[in-house]
């Protein structure tokens, strides 16, 4: 039996103008909130803005310090019987400077106790700064973290650090190698100032271990390939791994080997199985991007099954605030984790007066789908452990102009998953494949407020009592000329009345088999200024961060909704409360 909706007429119709009369915003190309651009607000702001300065914008869930400035995540790992995060930290503030490696440590990816700094700025090769790099567990189980050091000269090199007691469950304290700086960047071509980020090392058939590390090679980018017997002592292959004209530097380097249709990972110095692919991700125009191909053994080069010219078409880890990831092979429940970095998108005078800047998103499962032609993410599966309070209807139909109020939950702390099922797939409009260059301006262009064939819907997020402030993702569908296109979005337009935020319309495309599939599904994760999408099974995630003021004054709302022109079923919709974790609580 369909479930009976309900409806607010002021609230549909406030939602609908909203929409409606927000102003057309600037296009950033993939930029992270790192840069933001002004806005003009048309819709009438409230006469008081109540301070930024709040911990009710801390996540509840998600992984930050207890203060100050934190970025990349750095070599993480599974020794043991414990998981370690390390993390670029500034123990001084909360704007970038004064790099060290924090370390947290944990038994469930979700509840962290915080250490002291792993690596600090204490020797020539690393005096300006202790950046990122990876960790690998050498012959004998022994860990190993290789990372880019600024020296004396500001030149970046490659320096090596090993625990100092292995009997020690976290691995507390670790020791530089006297044979510091490893690698240097020396050889025609480099730029000794853009060579940093060395991969987690793996074996070859030859026995000798191989990293990678991100650099500028004669003006191109390049993954360049370091050879070693004993993980202290390398040679540069005469060929880079990789390297590309379309662009000039790649950061925090990725390289691992997945098994199509198949969501367990492979540890990269262990026997590759027949069939596998292999992965390299970077990070640039501040967002993580990854190419899908073989690696060959032979020449020890990498070649892409797809070579695009524009860097605007390849694929992306995360379409919205999300940078810098490192994955790892999780010997436990075998399978591969990705971590990424989240940065404010408010000012940096904000972040100095809140005295935090940063957040992780939550660590995600990640594989290769069935047809090899993109990755899938999910958050690991012990983020359920927070789930409390649940609601859950079944059997809705939305309407055109359907508003569906998701209510008995805690809507700043959440846990919510939709199945939408369109009803005329036939009267999607037909896709135009130049969208793929920019889904953002699309989905400015085409927002929740434009009727379509099919779509847009979707779920409104952290929404005040009025409408002033709420937060969109949602799906559009799209014909192509086999299957379907289909366009998420999250729109950070109408997020919040404060001035001076970094608001995007966040969008990818993915394509989608829907005659087959029937459902697509949307899975979001709500923490307060954190707002983590999942959609089609994983196909597309966005991770956005907001600042409504509605969540420091007063409750937010959350609704599903259709503005499409046909029918869209929903023969599922879960939603959880979602409990605070224990991370890196500051000992009283």
């Amino acid at each position: 039996m369909a479930a009976k909706l309900q409806l607010q007429p002021w609230t549909l119709w406030a939602f609908l103008l909203f929409l409606a009369l927000f102003s057309h915003e600037s296009n950033l190309q993939c930029k992270n909130g790192v840069e933001a651009t002004k806005r003009v607000l048309l819709y009438p702001q409230s006469p008081k803005v109540s301070s930024i300065v709040s911990n009710k914008y801390r996540t509840a869930y998600h992984f930050q310090p207890p203060k100050n400035w934190i970025n990349d995540p750095n070599g993480p790992m599974y020794y043991n019987g414990i998981y370690h995060q390390f993390y670029q930290y500034n123990p001084n503030g909360s704007l970038w400077g004064n790099i060290v490696w924090g370390h947290s440590v944990s038994t469930d990816l979700i509840n962290w106790i915080r250490l002291e700094p792993a690596i600090e700025r204490t020797t020539p090769s690393d005096i300006n700064g202790c950046w990122t790099g990876s960790a690998t567990i050498l012959t004998g189980d022994k860990p190993a973290i290789i990372y880019t050091g600024a020296d004396t000269e500001k030149r970046q090199v490659q320096n090596i650090v090993f625990p100092n007691n292995l009997s020690d469950p976290y691995l507390r304290e670790w020791i530089k190698s006297d044979n510091n700086p490893l690698i240097e960047p020396v050889g025609a071509g480099l730029n000794s100032n853009q060579f940093r980020d060395p991969t987690t090392g793996w074996i070859g058939p030859d026995g000798l271990w191989r990293i990678a590390v991100g650099a500028e090679l004669n003006g191109y980018s390049a993954a360049l390939l370091y050879k070693s017997e004993d993980f202290q002592h390398w040679t540069r292959v005469d060929h880079p791994l990789y390297s590309s004209n379309a662009s000039t530097m790649w950061e925090c380097p990725d390289f691992f080997a997945v098994l199509p249709g198949k969501n367990n990972g492979l540890d990269l110095s262990a026997a590759i199985p027949n069939g596998a692919k292999h992965v390299l991700k970077m990070s640039l125009d501040y967002c993580d991007k990854y190419m899908i191909g073989v690696y060959d053994l032979k020449s020890d080069t990498f070649a892409p099954d797809t070579v695009l010219d524009d860097r605007r078409l390849w694929l992306r880890i995360d379409y919205g605030n999300y940078y810098a990831s490192k994955s790892f092979f999780d010997s436990r429940k075998g399978r591969r984790i990705i971590w990424g970095w989240t940065n404010e998108t408010d000012s940096s005078s904000d972040d100095v007066a809140k005295g935090w800047a940063g957040i992780h998103a939550i660590p995600r499962t990640i594989w290769l789908d069935s047809d090899s032609k993109q990755l899938l993410q999910w958050p690991v599966e012990e983020i359920e452990s927070l789930r409390r309070k649940q609601v859950s209807h079944q059997g809705m139909e939305l309407k055109k102009g359907s508003l569906f109020e998701i209510k008995e939950i805690d809507t700043l702390q959440a846990n919510v998953e939709i199945d939408f099922e369109p009803s005329d797939i036939d009267s999607a409009d037909p896709f135009d494949p130049s969208w793929l260059l920019d889904p953002e301006k699309h989905c400015r262009e085409a927002d929740a407020s434009v009727h379509g064939g099919v779509g847009p819907f979707g779920l409104v997020v952290l929404a005040s009592d009025n409408m002033e402030e709420h937060t969109d993702v949602h799906f559009r569908v799209y014909k192509s000329q086999q299957k379907y296109m289909i366009l998420m979005c999250s729109d950070l337009r109408r997020s919040s009345l404060r001035p001076e935020l970094y608001t995007p319309a966040y969008g990818g495309f993915f394509e989608f088999d829907l005659e087959k599939e029937k459902k697509i599904s949307l899975r979001t994760l709500i923490d307060r200024s954190a707002v983590e999408s999942f959609g089609g099974g994983g196909r597309v995630c966005i991770m956005a961060r907001v600042y409504p003021v509605a969540l420091v004054d007063g409750g937010t709302r959350m609704y599903a909704f259709n503005n499409g022109t046909s029918t869209v079923r929903v023969p599922q919709l879960k939603a959880w409360s979602m409990r605070r974790a224990r991370v890196n609580v500051q000992k009283g």
